[in-house]
């Protein structure tokens, strides 16, 4: 079975704060999600889980390492993560001995 990597996934998270600005922002635990869909990428049902929907945030934007709108993200999906084509490492796997 191939698997494709998902571009454009915006968050779904479990629960929300108000920035000074009076922008809804996610926090608490973070899942990527795909506007038009029911279901997260690592495929947990939006209205089963109690996730609320943030179309104006994107997935990027919510990795705490990042700080745009992750300051009160407490747990990103790794599911998720992977199947947006995060990386466990930042070095890509390189092959340095050859066989013949």
């Amino acid at each position: 079975m191939a698997t494709r990597r998902v571009s454009g996934a915006r968050v779904a998270a479990s629960s929300t704060w108000v920035d000074p600005d009076g922008v809804r922002r996610p926090a608490g635990d973070v899942h990527a999600w795909l506007p038009g869909t029911n279901q997260t990428v690592c495929g947990l049902p939006l209205a089963r889980a109690d996730l609320a929907r943030f179309p104006h945030v994107e997935w990027s934007d919510a990795d705490p390492a990042t700080g745009a709108h992750a300051d009160a993200v407490a747990h990103v999906c790794h599911r998720c993560a992977a199947g947006t084509g995060a990386r466990r490492d930042e070095r890509p796997w390189r092959r340095v001995d050859p066989r013949p």
